[in-house]
């Protein structure tokens, strides 16, 4: 039990002891952070029916754990949802927790002595013990995330007094004197340009039209048939006074066949940088060396699987020479996507990345330690990615190689 934790915990090593299947994982796109404020790896949530007793009466209620991989001399940890939830009351000293029974009566669940102490010496031995954790929502949810500071933001415990300085309105402590009310209004209006009233009024991030720039026949020709391809199946949508504005880029991809992608450069430069990690290639090549068959698998416009924020679909306006239009789905030239698609990876795959499947961006590769085990490792990535609809791009998919000429530009052998 932690008071201190808001949420159920289970740790990945209590899962396997379980013998859990990892199909009944869910995904979690949610953050997990420690004491520390360390980043916790979370493999998904699970629903199991947990039963209270103590020996004479029980109750059993549904609890949802996440699964997080993490060492740890806990087997779970119960936190406020389900404390709460449940109406329990813990007591440190006695080492005792109280719950209501369904029936009325009261559950009284005591703590072994000896058991708790072990617990305690392994986690002092634990380089790295989760003890407490915090959950946050999606960095997308900002606006979350600010009504939650706004609600734990202390008030002036004197009061404020608004006033007028430069043609805007400013809270200043109503303790203050009139004089020192004075001199901090002179402060502040030295220094307007410091304030930020609008979107607009932030500096460094002016939206950038870029200049239009003119293709030949042949590429106006690939433009007006992409857009109008993209039209179809509802990837862009017509816009009309943009403030973000960039050109097309026709990059000709291995096949012969032309990309159109758009000049984001400006956009870039103001976007901060996802930092979300990348799987090591040496550490991906060496899982699949030495099996028996190899299936290689990539996403069909794998970018464009990912939707894109309705807010923020104005900011991936391009121009062609019919009209202004923008993104609904996530473009290809953007700064984050590879980090943006490979999260997504992670959460789609995570029952079976790192056992049988592996993933670097958008391509995959399923590998069989039997040949009896490979249509079965097969059926299992496919049922997998159709719960998310994930499409793959059959040019690009080859199954039941013996040997691979490449992958993520390493030749692979198999065993």
């Amino acid at each position: 039990m932690d008071q201190g934790s808001s949420a159920d915990i289970m740790f990945w090593m209590t899962f396997n002891k379980l013998q859990l299947s990892p199909d009944q994982i869910r995904p979690y796109t949610r953050c997990l952070y420690g004491l520390a404020r360390d980043q916790v790896e979370v493999r998904g949530h699970i629903e199991l029916r947990t039963t209270f007793s103590d020996g004479m009466t029980s109750r059993t209620t549904s609890i949802k754990y996440l699964v997080v991989n993490a060492p740890s001399a806990y087997n779970i940890l119960l936190g406020t949802p389900t404390l709460n939830r449940i109406g329990a009351v813990a007591s440190t000293r006695p080492m005792k927790m109280k719950l209501p029974s369904l029936e009325g009566t009261v559950i009284t669940i005591k703590s072994d002595q000896r058991e708790a102490k072990k617990c305690y010496e392994n986690s002092l031995k634990t380089k790295r013990g989760v003890f407490a954790v915090t959950t946050q929502p999606p960095r997308e949810e900002g606006i979350t995330r600010a009504e939650i500071a706004r609600e734990k933001r202390p008030e002036p415990a004197g009061g404020v007094v608004e006033r007028e300085i430069g043609g805007k309105m400013f809270k200043l402590g109503q303790s203050l004197s009139q004089e020192s009310q004075d001199q901090v209004a002179e402060v502040i209006a030295r220094h307007l340009d410091a304030f930020a009233w609008f979107a607009s009024d932030m500096s460094g991030i002016d939206p950038v039209r870029q200049r239009r720039r003119k293709f030949n026949e042949e590429r106006r020709q690939v433009v007006r048939e992409e857009t109008e391809k993209l039209l179809k199946v509802g990837h862009i949508r017509e816009i009309q006074y943009p403030e973000w504005l960039a050109n097309v880029v026709l990059v000709k991809k291995a096949n012969g066949k032309w990309r159109m992608c758009v000049d984001f450069t400006d956009l870039n430069k103001v976007c901060p940088k996802d930092s979300y990690p990348l799987p090591s290639i040496d550490a991906l090549v060496d899982s699949v060396c030495g099996c028996r068959l190899l299936n290689f698998l990539n996403a069909f416009s794998s970018y464009n699987q990912i939707m894109m924020h309705p807010r923020d679909e104005c900011k991936t306006a391009f121009m062609t020479e019919l009209s202004c239009y923008c993104y609904k789905v996530m473009p290809f030239g953007l700064k984050n996507a590879g980090a943006t698609y490979q999260r997504l990876m992670d959460i789609v795959l995570a029952p079976i990345l790192g056992r049988n499947v592996q993933a670097y961006v958008d391509d995959m590769v399923v590998t069989s330690q039997q040949k009896e085990q490979h249509v079965a490792d097969l059926e299992k990535l496919f049922t997998t990615i159709a719960k998310y609809r994930l499409k793959l791009n059959p040019e690009k998919c080859v199954f039941g190689l013996r040997q691979a000429s490449s992958w993520v530009s390493y030749s692979l052998n198999v065993g």
